[in-house]
């Protein structure tokens, strides 16, 4: 039997992950969390998808990698290669609004950890708006993204990586989280304009 199904945004929800200010603001050299060359670029590709899902009504759901400023909720984030990032404090922490064309109608989902389903309500959000279809744009693909892709695999959902709409700490980094996203769901990984094509046909 084929593994792979057609493509469509019936019952979708368009998750947009940490795209946040500091993408468009810090022009620092060394940055607290690595990316990959031209991440801003990768990020403002998906603002077409974000108006697209506004045509047509589809949810657009903007997650947030927020940290209190005193350091309480870190865990063990810090443990590896990256440093202090994403403090309530810091205007670099809020999402990029004006870059990625939110709206009124559309939710935020604060986070503490990678993964957009840990210790969040996004999933009583969506189980509301009757979805069982994500596509997920955002950074980073090796950690965030994926990490979300796969709590929403193992909960059930059919899930797309926009892979020219996502960008990781590194291109070696973020070609083997394509690979793993892959891996999980044949057909995961979709090109922008395919996306842009299932959303318009609801539009």
């Amino acid at each position: 039997m084929s593994k792979h199904r057609p493509l469509t945004a019936n019952r979708a929800a368009l998750l947009v992950i940490d795209i946040q200010k500091s993408t468009f603001i810090d022009d620092s050299t060394v940055r607290s969390i690595p990316n990959m060359a031209n991440y801003r670029d990768y990020m403002l590709a998906g603002r077409a998808l974000v108006d697209a899902a506004h045509e047509a009504d589809i949810p657009v759901v903007f997650v947030q990698e927020i940290h209190r400023a005193n350091g309480v909720d870190f865990g063990r984030e810090l443990d590896g290669n990256e440093d202090v990032h994403c403090l309530d404090n810091d205007p670099r922490t809020d999402i990029a609004k004006e870059e990625m064309g939110f709206h009124d109608g559309d939710y935020i989902v604060p986070k503490r950890r990678y993964s957009a389903f840990f210790g969040t309500d996004l999933e009583i959000l969506l189980r509301g708006l009757k979805v069982d279809t994500l596509f997920l744009i955002g950074g980073l693909t090796d950690v965030c993204v994926h990490y979300t892709f796969v709590d929403a695999h193992q909960s059930d959902y059919h899930c797309h990586v926009v892979e020219d709409c996502v960008a990781g700490s590194s291109v070696a980094a973020h070609e083997a989280a394509l690979h793993a996203m892959e891996y999980l769901q044949t057909g995961a990984r979709q090109t922008r304009d395919s996306v842009l094509g299932a959303f318009r046909q609801l539009a």
